[in-house]
Protein backbone atom coordinates (compact mmCIF):
# COMPACT_ATOMS: atom_id res chain seq x y z
CA UNK A 1 0.00 0.00 0.00
CA UNK A 2 1.24 3.16 -1.03
CA UNK A 3 2.26 5.46 1.84
CA UNK A 4 0.29 7.93 1.47
CA UNK A 5 -2.98 6.55 1.57
CA UNK A 6 -1.52 4.65 5.01
CA UNK A 7 -0.80 8.13 5.94
CA UNK A 8 -4.44 9.26 4.76
CA UNK A 9 -6.70 6.12 6.27
CA UNK A 10 -4.23 5.85 9.84
CA UNK A 11 -6.31 8.12 11.84
CA UNK A 12 -9.51 6.70 10.42
CA UNK A 13 -8.51 3.52 11.98
CA UNK A 14 -7.46 4.71 15.25
CA UNK A 15 -10.72 6.56 15.43
CA UNK A 16 -12.83 3.92 15.06
CA UNK A 17 -10.73 1.67 17.38
CA UNK A 18 -11.41 5.00 19.97
CA UNK A 19 -14.73 4.66 18.88
CA UNK A 20 -15.48 1.12 19.46
CA UNK A 21 -13.27 0.85 22.73
CA UNK A 22 -16.28 3.70 24.11
CA UNK A 23 -19.20 2.10 22.69
CA UNK A 24 -18.06 -0.87 24.80
CA UNK A 25 -17.31 0.79 27.91
CA UNK A 26 -20.77 2.76 27.55
CA UNK A 27 -22.25 -0.32 27.25
CA UNK A 28 -20.56 -2.42 30.19
CA UNK A 29 -21.03 0.76 32.69
CA UNK A 30 -24.88 1.66 31.76
CA UNK A 31 -25.72 -2.18 32.72
CA UNK A 32 -24.24 -2.01 36.11
CA UNK A 33 -25.93 1.73 36.77
CA UNK A 34 -29.44 0.11 35.93
CA UNK A 35 -30.02 -1.00 39.68
CA UNK A 36 -32.92 0.51 41.39
CA UNK A 37 -32.23 2.03 44.69
CA UNK A 38 -35.79 1.00 45.92
CA UNK A 39 -36.65 -1.41 48.88
CA UNK A 40 -37.18 -4.94 47.42
CA UNK A 41 -38.39 -7.30 49.96
CA UNK A 42 -38.22 -11.35 49.46
CA UNK A 43 -39.91 -13.50 51.68
CA UNK A 44 -40.90 -10.39 53.80
CA UNK A 45 -37.21 -9.51 54.71
CA UNK A 46 -36.12 -6.06 53.54
CA UNK A 47 -32.87 -6.14 51.76
CA UNK A 48 -32.67 -2.41 50.78
CA UNK A 49 -33.38 0.79 53.22
CA UNK A 50 -32.54 3.34 50.76
CA UNK A 51 -35.88 5.25 49.43
CA UNK A 52 -36.02 6.88 46.39
CA UNK A 53 -37.90 9.81 45.98
CA UNK A 54 -40.20 11.71 43.69
CA UNK A 55 -41.37 15.61 43.15
CA UNK A 56 -44.57 14.40 44.59
CA UNK A 57 -43.25 12.89 47.96
CA UNK A 58 -40.52 14.86 48.27
CA UNK A 59 -41.85 17.52 50.93
CA UNK A 60 -43.13 15.16 52.32
CA UNK A 61 -40.42 12.82 53.14
CA UNK A 62 -38.09 15.14 54.11
CA UNK A 63 -40.45 17.03 56.83
CA UNK A 64 -39.77 15.03 59.80
CA UNK A 65 -36.86 13.85 61.46
CA UNK A 66 -33.28 13.21 59.55
CA UNK A 67 -32.92 12.39 56.11
CA UNK A 68 -30.23 12.07 54.29
CA UNK A 69 -30.94 12.69 50.42
CA UNK A 70 -28.58 11.67 47.59
CA UNK A 71 -28.78 13.42 44.48
CA UNK A 72 -27.77 11.73 41.95
CA UNK A 73 -28.24 10.27 37.98
CA UNK A 74 -27.84 6.98 36.28
CA UNK A 75 -24.94 7.92 34.27
CA UNK A 76 -22.90 9.24 36.76
CA UNK A 77 -20.32 7.04 37.35
CA UNK A 78 -19.00 8.72 41.15
CA UNK A 79 -22.89 8.03 42.00
CA UNK A 80 -22.53 4.60 40.93
CA UNK A 81 -19.33 4.19 43.73
CA UNK A 82 -21.76 6.23 46.34
CA UNK A 83 -24.49 3.91 46.29
CA UNK A 84 -23.18 0.86 47.71
CA UNK A 85 -22.09 3.55 50.47
CA UNK A 86 -25.29 4.28 51.39
CA UNK A 87 -27.05 0.47 50.99
CA UNK A 88 -24.44 0.06 53.77
CA UNK A 89 -24.90 3.32 55.74
CA UNK A 90 -28.85 2.32 55.78
CA UNK A 91 -28.82 -0.74 56.64
CA UNK A 92 -26.92 0.48 59.91
CA UNK A 93 -28.78 3.09 60.79
CA UNK A 94 -31.74 3.16 59.03
CA UNK A 95 -33.69 3.59 62.67
CA UNK A 96 -32.31 6.54 63.46
CA UNK A 97 -32.50 8.64 59.87
CA UNK A 98 -33.99 8.12 56.59
CA UNK A 99 -31.49 7.51 53.71
CA UNK A 100 -33.19 8.20 50.23
CA UNK A 101 -31.85 9.18 46.53
CA UNK A 102 -33.94 11.74 43.92
CA UNK A 103 -32.22 11.37 40.50
CA UNK A 104 -31.81 14.60 38.87
CA UNK A 105 -32.45 13.98 35.27
CA UNK A 106 -35.81 13.01 36.57
CA UNK A 107 -36.47 15.52 39.14
CA UNK A 108 -34.31 18.58 38.28
CA UNK A 109 -36.54 21.55 39.46
CA UNK A 110 -36.01 19.99 43.08
CA UNK A 111 -32.68 20.03 42.51
CA UNK A 112 -32.27 23.18 41.29
CA UNK A 113 -34.46 24.65 44.17
CA UNK A 114 -31.07 23.54 46.47
CA UNK A 115 -28.45 24.81 44.29
CA UNK A 116 -27.33 21.24 43.29
CA UNK A 117 -24.96 21.72 40.57
CA UNK A 118 -22.86 18.58 40.14
CA UNK A 119 -23.68 14.86 41.33
CA UNK A 120 -23.32 12.94 43.64
CA UNK A 121 -24.51 15.91 46.25
CA UNK A 122 -25.86 14.26 49.39
CA UNK A 123 -27.98 16.92 51.37
CA UNK A 124 -29.10 16.36 55.35
CA UNK A 125 -32.66 17.33 56.36
CA UNK A 126 -33.62 17.58 59.38
CA UNK A 127 -37.13 18.50 60.31
CA UNK A 128 -37.61 19.98 56.62
CA UNK A 129 -34.30 21.89 56.98
CA UNK A 130 -30.92 21.22 55.44
CA UNK A 131 -28.64 21.08 57.94
CA UNK A 132 -25.65 19.87 55.82
CA UNK A 133 -24.06 19.30 52.49
CA UNK A 134 -21.33 17.25 51.16
CA UNK A 135 -20.48 17.30 47.04
CA UNK A 136 -18.69 14.09 45.35
CA UNK A 137 -18.59 10.83 46.89
CA UNK A 138 -18.35 10.46 50.81
CA UNK A 139 -17.44 7.72 53.26
CA UNK A 140 -19.85 6.03 55.04
CA UNK A 141 -17.86 7.16 58.19
CA UNK A 142 -18.06 10.72 57.21
CA UNK A 143 -22.04 10.25 56.80
CA UNK A 144 -22.91 8.69 59.68
CA UNK A 145 -20.91 11.20 62.09
CA UNK A 146 -23.20 14.13 60.58
CA UNK A 147 -26.40 11.95 61.00
CA UNK A 148 -24.97 11.36 64.64
CA UNK A 149 -24.16 14.81 64.83
CA UNK A 150 -27.94 16.01 64.45
CA UNK A 151 -29.78 13.34 66.46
Amino acid sequence: MNSAIKTKIMPLVVAAGIMFAAFAMFSMFSRSGSENAVAITTDDVQTSFVTDLDADGFDAAISNGLVLVDFWATWCAPCRIQNPILEELALEIHHLADITKLDVDDHGSIAARFGVRSIPTLILFRDGEAVERFVGVQQKETLRAAIENYL
